[in-house]
């Protein structure tokens, strides 16, 4: 398959430059680990430890690996070594924070036949952990080559991505087929991994990682609120909605419809966007540019209106402390949704908009017990929440109940993980 599919994959490259590379100027992602991408990382040294190598697309599955790369270190110690690749520059930043320099981590490599092999080449693995999906065929080829066991952990295939892949179903049968476990989220995901070639004795339904990184915590005891609102001029005597993770459209539909007296703090999902929501509103307060030390009580007027911008990274669950009212965002238009975990583990009512057809099973999961609410009017049932205390603490109790209930999954993926490893050696 290998030359075939890079030329193939070549092919594609060339005839797409238009719509990747416009972009990637526009977005700035072209500052990038090119490098990296074409497969070239340091040689790890031969220690004669096994290596399991964890693969993560972006910040969310970074994230989500946070608990099981623990599970895994605490189980085998010393005698493993684990290595974490992300394909975007904010997930393998994130990846960075979260475990350099105690572990390696590198920039997953584009699919072609020599990057990959440079990357297998010089890390070595013993077993490779693909989160949610990520199933490229030149990578999942060269690792069968080796035979090295491949699975995929925390499966997701949703509807509208299965669409796209039964239209090339045949050609990617037999990298599906060569999986050696794919531990799945749903039962739907199960049925989709096995259209695609995966053989049903190898498909397991574990549920979501998503549950077990959930820190279940009271607002007051996330390190950083206290700065975070002084820094931006939140009045903490006034109602505060946070929408988080949100996309084009919602931020001027959120601050359009914002009720009087109540406070909007907005966390944009992607970075390149900072700029363009804060041209929405003129005197929307930006975190990077904030009044720091100039709280709400000193008896001067604050700026902004009430309005604030989250335009750093990794704040987002101080934010969230914050709210009184948390809204998720990317779920108000065309753009699948978000996870609202974080907000509920804190105890928060949270609400999500219709369209979250990436988080079907999580929402419906809260939904069924009372803990969260889908609406198409957030910040109209943001402002009658504000008025029911008591119905917002029966929605965080239930919630964080749901979240409880479903932990679990990491354990049977590190339990998967190191059954191959040994299966390999």
């Amino acid at each position: 398959m290998g030359r075939g599919l890079d030329m193939l994959l070549g092919l594609g490259a060339v005839a797409t430059v238009p719509f990747w590379a416009t972009r990637m100027l526009r977005t700035g992602k072209w500052r990038t680990d090119w490098a990296g991408r074409f497969g070239r990382c340091a040689k790890l040294p031969d220690t004669g430890r096994p290596t399991v190598l964890i693969h993560a697309v972006s910040v969310g599955e970074v994230n989500a690996t946070r608990q099981l790369v623990a599970l895994l270190q605490d189980r085998l110690g010393g005698d493993c070594r684990i290595v974490i690749s992300a394909t975007t520059n904010t997930g393998v930043r994130r990846a960075r924070d979260l475990y350099e320099p105690a572990h390696t981590v590198i920039r997953y490599p584009l699919d072609f036949t020599c990057c990959v092999n440079r990357v297998l080449d010089a890390i070595q693995p013993d077993v490779v952990a693909l989160i949610e999906l990520e199933v490229w065929p030149n990578f999942v080829e060269a690792c069968a080559k080796r035979d090295v066991p491949v699975c995929v952990i925390n499966g997701r295939l949703s509807a509208r991505s299965f669409s796209r892949y039964k239209l090339i179903a045949p050609a990617l049968r037999k990298t599906f087929g060569r999986l050696a476990a794919a531990a799945v989220q749903t039962n739907d995901y199960a049925k989709r991994f096995e259209a695609l070639g995966t053989p049903a004795s190898r498909i397991a339904v574990t549920d979501t990682m998503k549950w077990d990184t959930a820190r279940i915590a009271e607002a007051g005891d996330v390190e950083g609120v206290v700065a975070l609102a002084d820094d931006l001029g939140i009045d903490r005597s006034r109602p505060l909605v946070v929408a988080g993770s949100t996309g084009p459209g919602e931020e001027r539909m959120l601050i359009d419809s914002r009720p009087d007296g109540v406070q909007l703090l907005l966390v944009p999902r992607l970075p390149e966007r900072f700029d363009e929501v804060a041209l929405i509103a003129p005197d929307m307060v930006r975190r990077t540019a904030g009044i720091r030390g100039q709280g709400p009580g000193d008896g001067r007027q604050l700026p902004g209106g009430g309005l604030f911008l989250l335009d750093t990274m990794g704040e987002l669950r101080k934010a969230y402390a914050l709210a009184n009212v948390v809204i998720v965002g990317r779920s108000f238009g065309g753009l699948h949704g978000s996870d609202p975990i974080e907000p509920i583990a804190l105890g928060k009512p949270t609400l999500i908009g219709p369209h979250h057809g990436d988080f079907t099973d999580i929402v419906s999961a809260f939904r069924s017990a009372g803990g969260i609410e889908v609406t198409s009017r957030p910040m109209q049932r943001a402002a009658a929440l504000l008025n029911k205390p008591d119905t917002c603490r029966k929605m965080g109790e239930r919630g964080r109940d749901v979240i409880r209930a479903r932990q679990g999954a990491t354990r049977r993926h590190v339990d998967l993980i190191v059954g191959l490893m040994r299966r390999s050696n």
